[in-house]
């Protein structure tokens, strides 16, 4: 028997019924997500950039070393660390603003949701970037102007203090959005003074180039702009974290620190190479974990719904199972968290690219379900200085990843990635790796039917 998206989700939700936490526990939470941030921070190995309060925070919480968005894209991560459902059972298949106009459906059952529900106060400071409203019902929400398009940081601490004034007798989940370092029209926003910020202008020749980028000028010059706009947002993050100390909260609160998906460059934002998907993830839970601490566990942004409601002892989703599970245990105990999946349909509505992949802790494997299709690239992209230079001299290679190949993918990839960091060689035409392939082809296709991905049903599924 088949059943449609409705009955999958009310029938799971009956068999997980048992299962799930019930109301007790009376934390908080605070959820801090980066906007389009690599693993640019001192703490995870970039000495080249100054992000020295984001490393103090990674000094008294837990690192996770294998922290992975299950797509990079803005509205469909945000909708994934919001509901705990990958983005084509959600239905957030692309960006939620302007034309592109994706929306969750309605009968998704939100973080926002159940923690209101359950008398706790819910806020946002900044980007949300996911609709409709009625499934993401944040009391409290301010962005625009009045902290400058998410870039006043300052002012945007100022408002999360405001916030927890108010709130002082409940329990709270606070969203910090900040929109830092993502390319607007003027780059990163770096052409203005922010109060209470001081500016950290960076030398080109001193970043580090990933490799799935050329080593030239214009791309060095892109990257210290980018590093500009990770430092400012660094200084967010302290100054949110000063407010959560001062309303005396902080030792109730599990904060978990997140970027939406990988840095606004070729080869990264948009895909699901590890360049788009492996990203910071810095959880601090009192009384759990070693400050300091790092853990290798393969951690996915569809497990932050399920640790708030475990730290927050709220009930999970009464119509449906949700895939993640809580990150508290693996604060301690990696053991078991050996392998992540993603899942990407569109960014813009322009850009329909519907991929699937599994990521073991040697191996990636990614099924391109329209492979025919030149693969596209996201606006804000093609207007940076990075796309403009590759644009021009046409390379052959950017970086260590064969341009023709990045724009016309074929069905499968899969990529060693103990000894293929930058996912430049495809052995899924190797013979020598074909049980590899099998086997995680076979991972992705009962992960597709575990999640009812709807492409199943669809002409682009292909049988092996």
């Amino acid at each position: 028997m088949t059943l449609t998206r409705r009955e999958f989700l009310v029938t799971a939700g009956a068999a997980a019924a048992a299962t799930r936490a019930q109301p007790g526990r009376r934390a908080s939470a605070l959820l801090v997500i980066a906007d389009d941030q690599g693993l640019d921070l001192g703490c995870y190995g970039n000495r080249a950039i100054s992000t020295p309060h984001l490393d103090a925070f990674a000094a008294s919480a837990v690192r996770f070393t294998h922290g992975f968005a299950t797509v990079s894209s803005c509205s469909s991560s945000r909708s994934v660390l919001y509901t705990g459902l990958f983005n084509h059972t959600s239905g957030q298949y692309g960006l939620a603003h302007d034309i592109h106009n994706q929306s969750t459906l309605e009968d998704v059952q939100s973080l926002p949701r159940l923690l209101k529900d359950a008398g706790f106060a819910t806020g946002v400071v900044g980007k949300l970037h996911v609709k409709p409203p009625e499934v993401y019902p944040f009391d409290y929400h301010v962005e625009g102007r009045e902290i400058a398009g998410n870039r006043d940081v300052a002012a945007m601490a100022r408002k999360a203090g405001e916030f927890l004034a108010a709130n002082k007798s409940v329990p709270f989940l606070l969203v910090v959005g900040f929109s830092d370092p993502h390319r607007n029209q003027a780059g990163f926003a770096n052409t203005r003074d922010y109060a209470e910020v001081p500016k950290h202008a960076y030398d080109p020749a001193a970043v580090r180039v990933p490799g799935h980028l050329p080593d030239w000028p214009e791309v060095r010059r892109d990257l210290a702009d980018y590093y500009e706009s990770v430092t400012r947002l660094d200084h967010g993050v302290g100054m949110i974290l000063r407010e959560l100390e001062a309303s005396g909260r902080a030792g109730e609160t599990v904060v978990v620190y997140v970027s939406d998906n990988g840095i606004p460059f070729p080869g990264a934002k948009t895909t699901l190479y590890d360049a788009g998907i492996h990203l910071p993830l810095i959880v601090r839970a009192p009384e759990r974990g070693r400050a300091g601490a790092t853990t290798n566990a393969l951690a996915s942004w569809i497990d932050v719904t399920p640790t708030i409601l475990d730290w927050t002892g709220v009930a999970g989703p009464t119509r449906y199972a949700l895939p993640g599970r809580s990150l508290l245990p693996a604060l301690d105990d990696p053991r078991g968290w050996d392998e992540v999946y993603a899942s990407h349909t569109f960014h813009e509505i322009t850009m329909y690219y519907p991929m699937r992949a599994v990521r073991t802790r040697r191996y990636k494997y990614i099924l391109n379900l329209a492979h025919p299709l030149r693969y596209p690239q996201a606006s804000d992209i093609l207007d940076s200085p990075s796309w403009k230079a590759i644009a021009a001299r046409q390379p052959k290679k950017m970086g260590e990843i064969d341009a023709a190949s990045y724009f016309q993918r074929p069905a499968e990839e899969l990529y060693d990635i103990e000894h293929d960091p930058n996912e430049a060689h495809n052995l899924a035409g190797d013979p020598a790796a074909s049980a590899v392939l099998t086997e995680l082809r076979e991972k992705v296709s009962a992960f597709r039917r575990r999640t009812k991905d709807p492409w199943l049903l669809g002409r682009a599924e292909r049988s092996h």
